[in-house]
C-alpha cells in the first residue's frame, strides 16, 4: 500500500477551496490566489482524471484514489515552500484530502483507503470556504452529478461540522463570494500577524 506524502509542518496560513463539483472553486481559489500573491494548489485529480480519460475514456476508480492524494500532496507541500521562501504568509488549494475522501465514500459505496483516512486526520488547515450550489453547472467530461447538487452540498458541509474544522459558506454571486473570502482570510491574516 502506497503512503500518502505528509503535509509539511509550516506556520503559513492554509485556505482550502471545498464543495461539490461546478460551484466556482477554481475560478475564486486562483482569483484569491492572484489578490495575495499567494502561492496557489492546483486540483491534482483534475488533471490526473482528465489525462486518464483522454487517453483510455475510463473514470476515477478506487485504486486512483491514493495516487490522486499523493499528487495533492505534494503539490501543496511545493506551494508551502514556495511561500515559505517568498515570504508569503498564505497558500490558497483548490481542493484538500477531505475533499477526496468524501469522493470516496460517495462513489465506492462508503469505502476509504484507511491510508488516506489517517492522512486526512493528520492535516491540518486555517480555514474552509464551502461553496454552495448556486452557480450554473458547467458540464465536462468528468463531472457527473447536476441533479444530486443539493445533496453533495450537504455531504460536503455535514464533515466540515463533524470534525469542527473552521469555515464559512459562501454563497451569491462572484464578487458577493470573493468578497467575503477576502474579508475572512484578511481577519485570519490579522490574527496571524500578531
Amino acid at each position: 500500500m502506497e503512503e500518502i506524502t505528509r503535509q509539511l509542518k509550516t506556520s503559513v496560513l492554509k485556505v482550502v477551496l471545498f464543495g461539490p463539483e461546478s460551484t466556482g472553486k477554481t475560478t475564486l481559489s486562483k482569483q484569491l490566489s492572484e489578490y495575495y500573491q499567494a502561492p496557489w494548489v492546483a486540483e491534482y485529480a483534475r488533471e490526473y482524471l482528465q489525462s486518464k480519460y483522454d487517453e483510455t475514456k475510463e473514470v476515477c476508480t478506487y485504486e486512483d484514489l491514493i495516487l490522486i492524494a499523493h499528487g495533492q500532496m505534494r503539490l501543496e507541500n511545493e506551494a508551502v515552500k514556495k511561500a515559505e521562501l517568498t515570504g508569503s504568509d498564505l497558500i490558497i488549494c483548490d481542493t484538500d484530502l477531505l475533499e477526496t475522501s468524501v469522493y470516496s465514500a460517495v462513489y465506492f459505496d462508503g469505502k476509504i483507503d484507511p491510508v488516506l483516512q489517517e492522512a486526512v486526520a493528520n492535516n491540518t488547515y486555517d480555514l474552509y470556504l464551502l461553496t454552495y450550489i448556486d452557480t450554473p453547472w458547467e458540464p465536462d467530461d468528468l463531472r457527473d452529478k447536476p441533479n444530486e447538487r443539493q445533496e453533495m452540498f450537504e455531504v460536503f458541509e455535514s464533515k466540515l461540522v463533524e470534525n469542527s474544522l473552521p469555515f464559512i459558506t459562501l454563497k451569491g454571486d462572484k464578487e458577493m463570494r470573493y468578497a467575503s473570502a477576502k474579508r475572512r482570510i484578511d481577519d485570519l491574516l490579522r490574527i496571524h500577524a500578531l
